[in-house]
């Protein structure tokens, strides 16, 4: 491979443009980086020199995402490949791993539930969940509604009785040798008291998954032959299960239309656009049955036709997909340009022949168009929220500028809390909302070192300082980098990454809560940094007072006012992440405490318990057998621990007993620290 790249020298996108003829005519992959150094858009092409030279045409002839992509870009680069193949997957990894912000990224039109089955666990467990995929587990679907997908893995589990329960039901059910409820009713093979063998209950997943991924003939026929046996053997109760077993099947089966004859493996998918937006909208045919349905939404960059839409979203679909989950055929409106390319590439990726095709008639052309119905109807929906949306967040961020007379509106607010308890474990934290939306990745937490006792003025001005120290020295080390004297901006991302770097980013507004104390703490530590371009303000909770610096009365907005809800929002999750802080370092403390007097235990075999266990909590509820199980830890040990950390329970985070600790903190699931298992030591994210 082969890079090249062309500099910024002024503003607009021809003073940035390459050399006539220095442009490569290879295939090969391409990014735009704004002045901060951010990758901004990622493309491929064939042929890179022409491919180029069409952004670089009069503004007025580009699509108008196409224009302000190319206007925010100061710098383009490219890289040279040998074959269109590695083009396509080097596009996908940048996509993945830069996240461009003009790139089309399909954004699903609701959430949709998947049925799980954890093949990665030596009792793999089925389940219904949402959310992102993870490894070692078998996804199916993902379906419309999770309550058809329960009702039907509620049916099956008479036939395929496998392991359904949580890890903490399973847990208990080996430590009290009893099965739970799904045991006692036939609806779990009950693995978790030796009923069935590893092995054996294995043969039950994979029997499921089989009948799950459409492979259902062979059962049917198979219980139909052994029901029919078994009543000529005149074993007429094992007849009537084997009967009800194969109702339970159909009844599951009669949920899944059969929409093609042939019993075909197919993804169908259909688009429906406008000059600004794309929908689609994919349905997941296994064995000629619908298994599931998604649909997304995405922006358009450029004046594409749906042929390159089509290319870009078979790219993210299944470019980080496993085999497994990459059909036979791919039914699409339109052909992508390279499908040949695309063919081979799938075909790598799933181990076997894979093909795209557009349907011309029968079942598999009424079902695409069925998929485009689907379609044009989520984009109508989408356009009528995202108005709404939109509108609000718009409103909020202009109410926010005119209220406090700003001289734009803060397009990125940062938000800052403290939290304590009694003067001990102080934390601070940082949410960051871009355009009026919550950007987690951008959230920081710290603890508060400098200041004694339970004092949030002092902790505020210490928090404030060092996030923006660390933006001055972002800045100055990025411009010594760059070179201050070639008149650019400083880099504001990692020139070896391409990631952002974490506190080199400027806030339109800073937001603390808490009154004028707070406020003049935040200003004053600014003003000793000598920055002088970043608005404060605070919001009081008694009466959502909005203060500023060396005011003598707040701003007091509407009850109604949009502005006010969006910084209420920004306040609240401030708190929230402060709040979780908090409560981990205080598990923390309480682990460390609770083992500092059990003779004989050192660091490593502390560190050791905690890998095994995870959380005191966990460690409260083992058994001093279960204890000293642990690599290190012997019995006379394992005595002392368990008289140690039964002691030391108490009300408090963590404890199970704490109504307002464990139980009670909302979204809390285990109250204990939390442990990096692969090397024992107590997670923390300490800014």
């Amino acid at each position: 491979m082969a890079s090249a790249r062309a500099r910024r020298s002024g503003r607009g996108p021809q003073s940035y443009r390459p050399e006539p003829g220095s442009i490569p005519t290879q295939p090969g992959v391409y990014k735009f980086r704004d002045p901060a150094g951010r990758v901004v858009y990622v493309g491929k092409a064939k042929n890179l020199r022409a491919r180029l030279s069409s952004y670089f045409q009069d503004i007025v002839n580009l699509h108008p995402r196409t224009a302000q992509m190319v206007t925010t870009a100061a710098s383009v680069e490219w890289t040279v490949v040998g074959t269109e193949v590695e083009a396509l997957q080097l596009e996908y990894s940048w996509i993945k791993e830069f996240d461009p912000r003009f790139n089309v990224k399909y954004r699903d039109d609701k959430s949709y539930p998947w049925l799980a089955v954890t093949v990665g666990e030596e009792f793999p467990r089925v389940m219904v969940g949402r959310g992102a995929k993870r490894k070692g587990t078998r996804y199916f679907g993902p379906y419309s509604h999770a309550w058809a997908i329960r009702e039907t893995v509620d049916v099956l589990l008479r036939v395929f009785p496998m392991r359904s329960c949580s890890s903490g039901v399973f847990t208990r059910s080996q430590q009290v040798g009893r099965p739970c409820l799904l045991g006692y009713i036939d609806k779990c093979s009950a693995p978790c008291v030796g009923s069935v063998s590893p092995e054996e209950h294995r043969e039950i997943v994979d029997d499921f998954c089989d009948f799950m991924g459409g492979r259902t003939k062979p059962f049917l026929t198979r219980i139909r032959k052994e029901m029919y046996a078994a009543s000529e053997a005149q074993e007429y109760e094992r007849a009537a299960r084997l009967r009800d077993d194969l109702g339970a099947m159909e009844r599951a089966l009669e949920k899944q239309a059969v929409v093609l004859g042939d019993g075909a493996d197919a993804d169908v998918i259909a688009f429906a656009e406008d000059p600004l937006e794309v929908a689609v909208q994919i349905f997941y045919v296994r064995g000629g049955r619908v298994r599931g349905q998604r649909g997304w939404v995405a922006d358009r960059v450029e004046e594409g036709d749906t042929e390159e839409l089509v290319e870009g979203f078979l790219l993210q679909m299944y470019g980080g997909e496993s085999g497994d989950a990459i059909p036979r055929e791919v039914l699409v409106p339109a052909l992508p340009p390279e499908t040949e390319t695309l063919e081979q590439l799938l075909g790598e990726l799933r181990g076997a022949k894979v093909a795209i095709r557009v349907p011309q008639r029968g079942d598999k052309k009424a079902l695409q168009e069925t998929v485009g119905r689907n379609a044009l109807q989520a984009l109508g929906l989408h356009k009528t929220r995202r108005a709404s949306d939109l509108t609000m967040r718009n409103r909020a961020l202009e109410e926010i500028a005119d209220a406090l007379d700003l001289d734009e509106a803060p397009l990125r607010i940062e938000c800052y809390d403290v939290s304590n308890l009694q003067g001990t474990e102080v934390v601070a934290s940082m949410v960051v909302f871009e355009d009026g939306l919550a950007r987690k990745g951008e959230y920081r937490r710290f603890v508060i070192r400098g200041v004694d006792g339970q004092n949030d003025v002092a902790s505020m001005h210490e928090v404030i300082t060092r996030r923006f120290r660390r933006l001055l020295d972002e800045q100055s080390t990025s411009v010594e980098r760059e070179g201050a004297g070639e008149g650019e901006g400083p880099m504001l991302v990692d020139p070896e990454t391409g990631r952002p770097r974490k506190f080199a980013y400027a806030p339109g507004l800073v937001v603390v809560d808490g009154g004028p104390p707070q406020v003049a703490a935040a200003q004053q530590a600014l003003d000793e940094l000598g920055i002088d371009d970043v608005p404060v303000c605070g919001l009081a909770k008694r009466l959502e007072e909005v203060w500023l610096p060396a005011e003598a009365d707040p701003v007091i907005l509407p009850r109604s006012s949009e502005g006010l809800y969006l910084l209420q929002r920004i306040r609240d999750e401030a708190h929230r992440f402060a709040i979780t802080h908090h409560r981990n370092r205080r598990s923390k403390s309480m682990v460390e405490s609770a083992l500092d007097d059990v003779p004989g235990l050192g660091e490593v075999r502390r560190k050791t318990l905690l890998k095994h266990f995870g959380s005191l909590r966990k460690l409260r509820l083992a058994e001093p057998e279960e204890i000293a199980q642990v690599p290190g830890i012997g019995p006379r040990t394992a005595a002392a621990i368990k008289e140690a950390v039964s002691v030391r329970a108490s009300p408090g985070a963590g404890d199970p007993g704490d109504p307002a600790g464990a139980r009670g903190a909302a979204g809390r699931q285990d109250a204990g620290v939390r442990v990096n298992t692969a090397t024992g030591e107590i997670l923390e994210d300490d800014a």
